[in-house]
């Protein structure tokens, strides 16, 4: 086992400290405060969601012929790393850092082990929450095949350094290395090892998945996939199913595992009432990120959204009640999309073929909700291919075939269900009941739904369900629930339009996925 504090070339190492000792460190070093749960609340500073833009990888001969160059993946020329991370060993030699050794990924077959180095102790913090933990005897052995470095306090110089900002996520394949600096929030880091995973199981027959998951009494899994703030973490978090995890998997073979060990859930307008599972795990060692205290009590107050909409509770998975520990399971037979539609047009709940499955897989469409990236502070509809663009190293008809092959192999049923607006857009209409949502996704999870009758959608093709149990049945039909008709005529025309325009980016998928989705031309 690591010694607990070694002096190196890279300053003072303190090596797996405990949650007890690093939250004793960061109060210390005043990096964050106690609620009156127990919790470590900490702010961000001036980035308080992820910075996309700002993220690159190394442009190097083993991955320069596979990686899906773009906005997404921007190149970073070898040498120009090369100058950052030297600079950043120079940043690091007078600094006192905290290493955490442990896993990504639940199944001992793909599991990938990583090393974290922070500068910061509440950064050490919420890796050990988020990721795998390794017991004594597997960290005697334990050796970093990737490791991530994150250093808030250092700065990239963009003329040097070809980045956009002070800010950079950069990702080295060939070293193994993951780069962090001039941002303090702490998603990154889970997210880079995403990214990083997106980029090797593919070629180890395993599809990494932007999604949570969870499994019921007669072992049937279901998978919820989702960009941020559409449901993943609410939805999965069922009394009565058991968590396998909240954001991140791998489909191999033999199953679904997480690639985590913690949960990272919004906390914007969360209440014990709606979500007493999430609202009960945030205590002690857990971190409270952009959470406004009570001055008087340090209660945490949810509805206090002045620093960011994409307040965020980190905690480990285990804190959930009934979670399943490996996080290790069978194949899904439900899989649900979720989408947050700020045009206020898609129906609450539809059911997909395996084409439309593909298609709107391909598609992603969401509306990034206010906070989670930068420069996002009102809901915006986008497409994120894979309902996780931002992580995807290889082209998204990648993943989708591989979603497609097993969609077909284990007969998995597809649902596409709208957690976003009803009665009209954002501003007009208002944000699909909570406890309606549950109602439909229990339905599709115990195969209710499929004793309705279905409708299809003139404009998106999509079979509706006549009727779901607890559920109003005008809601079904989100024409019904506008109150000017042709307003929703021509929101839907125009999301229509949204999706041919961009489907025209996959030209050689296959005719009928294609087909699979709205038909309206642009003029």
């Amino acid at each position: 086992m690591k010694a607990d504090t070694v002096q190196s070339t890279m300053g003072t190492m303190h090596y797996n400290l405990s949650v007890e000792q690093l939250v004793e460190i960061a109060l210390e070093r005043k990096e964050g405060v106690l609620a009156s749960t127990g919790a470590l609340q900490v702010f961000t500073g001036k980035y308080t969601g992820r910075s996309p833009k700002d993220k690159f990888i190394v442009q190097e001969p083993s991955v320069t012929d596979r990686i899906d160059w773009g906005t997404v993946n921007q190149p970073m020329a070898q040498y120009q790393f090369a100058q950052l991370f030297s600079k950043a060993q120079d940043y690091m030699t007078e600094k006192e850092l905290f290493a955490f050794d442990g896993y990504a990924g639940a199944d001992a077959n793909y599991r990938l082990p990583i090393r974290v180095v922070n500068e910061y102790a509440w950064h050490n913090l919420f890796v050990r929450q988020l990721f795998i933990r390794a017991t004594k005897e597997e960290l005697a052995a334990h050796q970093p095949e990737f490791t991530v470095i994150a250093l808030p306090g250092f700065k990239s110089d963009p003329a040097a350094h070809g980045t956009r900002s002070e800010t950079f996520i950069c990702v080295s394949m060939e070293k193994k290395l993951v780069l962090i600096g001039g941002t303090e929030y702490a998603g990154e880091m889970k997210k880079a090892i995403f990214s990083v995973l997106n980029y090797l199981l593919p070629f180890q027959g395993v599809l990494p998945m932007h999604c949570s998951a969870n499994v019921g009494e007669k072992d049937d899994v279901a998978l919820f996939f989702g960009l941020s703030g559409t449901g993943k973490t609410t939805l999965s978090a069922d009394p009565g199913r058991r968590l396998i995890g909240d954001d991140e998997h791998g489909w191999s073979d033999q199953g679904v595992f997480n690639f985590e060990g913690g949960c990272y859930a919004k906390c914007a307008g969360l209440s014990e009432e709606k979500e007493p599972q999430i609202w009960r795990a945030i205590r002690s060692g857990s971190v409270l990120e952009n959470v406004v205290l009570d001055a008087g009590t340090g209660a945490a107050d949810y509805e206090d959204t002045r620093i960011t909409e994409n307040t965020r509770a980190a905690y480990p998975v285990e804190a959930i009640p009934n979670t399943l520990i490996p996080g290790i399971a069978g194949h899904p037979g439900v899989i649900i999309f979720l989408t947050a539609d700020a045009f206020g047009v898609l129906p609450p709940i539809a059911r997909l073929t395996k084409e439309q499955a593909m298609y709107h897989f391909l598609s992603g469409y969401t509306s990034k909700l206010a906070g989670t990236e930068r420069g996002i502070t009102e809901p915006e509809a986008t497409f994120s291919a894979c309902f996780g663009a931002p992580f995807l190293p290889l082209h998204p008809t990648v993943y989708a075939d591989m979603l497609g092959r097993k969609i077909e192999e284990h007969q998995a049923k597809v649902y596409l269900i709208n957690t976003g607006w009803t009665g009209g857009p954002v501003g007009v209409g208002k944000r699909i009941n909570l406890s309606y949502t549950r109602a439909m996704v229990t339905a599709a999870l115990n195969g209710t739904i499929e004793q309705a009758g279905f409708t299809a959608d003139p404009t998106f093709g999509l079979e509706c369900p006549d009727f779901i149990k607890d559920v109003p049945t005008q809601l079904l039909q989100p024409r019904k629930t506008w109150l000017d008709k042709e307003a929703y005529d021509a929101a839907a025309s125009e999301l229509s339009n949204r999706f041919v325009l961009n489907f025209r980016r996959f030209p050689d998928v296959d005719q009928f996925i294609a087909m699979a989705g709205p038909q309206r031309g642009l003029n």
